[in-house]
């Protein structure tokens, strides 16, 4: 029953095209984080860190709200925030699998309505 479960978790997470494409969306916006945060010599700080924030908007927030509750230590620990936004996009990932079996599980009228 549990292996039933994480299957189907799995495949509304990477099994459709609007999860695999947010996630690639995701990976690219990481890459770029990533490249900036290492390879880009800035006088001031860089906001490009502020697209994976939105990405993964807004379950994330909701995430910094629990770790918030918890005190300074959890809620400012790099380890959290890594942690907040990797749920953040699986958890958004698994949305739009279910939205996407959603839509799809609908039968759709050979007329269209008014005709």
């Amino acid at each position: 029953m549990k292996s039933e479960r994480l299957g189907t978790l799995t495949q509304l997470a990477f099994g459709n095209r609007a999860s695999q494409a947010y996630l690639a969306l995701v990976a690219a916006a990481t890459v770029y984080v990533t490249i900036d945060t290492v390879f880009v010599h800035h006088e001031d700080a860089s906001f490009a860190g502020i697209w994976l924030f939105l990405l993964a908007a807004p379950t994330v927030f909701g995430f910094f709200f629990v770790g918030s509750m918890f005190g300074d230590a959890v809620s400012s620990a790099a380890w959290f925030m890594y942690t907040a936004l990797v749920m953040s996009v699986l958890i958004q990932s698994v949305a739009l699998g279910f939205f996407v079996r959603l839509l799809r599980g609908r039968p759709r009228s050979a007329h269209p309505q008014g005709a």
